[in-house]
């Protein structure tokens, strides 16, 4: 059995966001696989996607997140929020 690492809990969504990349401006869909306080898995077919870029969640508690990939297989990509210590602690975090 593998271990955790995560330090939060994640939770599985099946929503739609975009990807945005501030040095193009070009912003492509994606789908948010899971979530957690820290992190995301995404689906996404950009190839060229860059380590870092912004994930924008229509109608989220906090609809712009900046992101750093930390993983990629595929076309699925694990990324930490490099935003964390600009948000509020706690649930509110998260989408819902």
């Amino acid at each position: 059995m593998l271990k955790e690492r995560r330090n939060t809990k994640r939770r599985n969504f099946n929503r739609y966001a975009r990807i945005q990349v501030e040095m193009s401006g070009q912003s492509r869909d994606c789908l948010i696989i899971n979530m957690s306080e820290e992190g995301v898995r995404l689906h996404s077919e950009i190839a060229e996607l860059p380590n870092e870029f912004t994930l924008v969640i229509v109608d989220a508690v906090h609809p712009r997140r900046t992101c750093r990939v930390v993983w990629r297989l595929g076309f699925e990509i694990g990324a930490n929020f490099t935003d964390l210590d600009r948000l509020p602690a706690g649930r509110s975090r998260l989408m819902a």
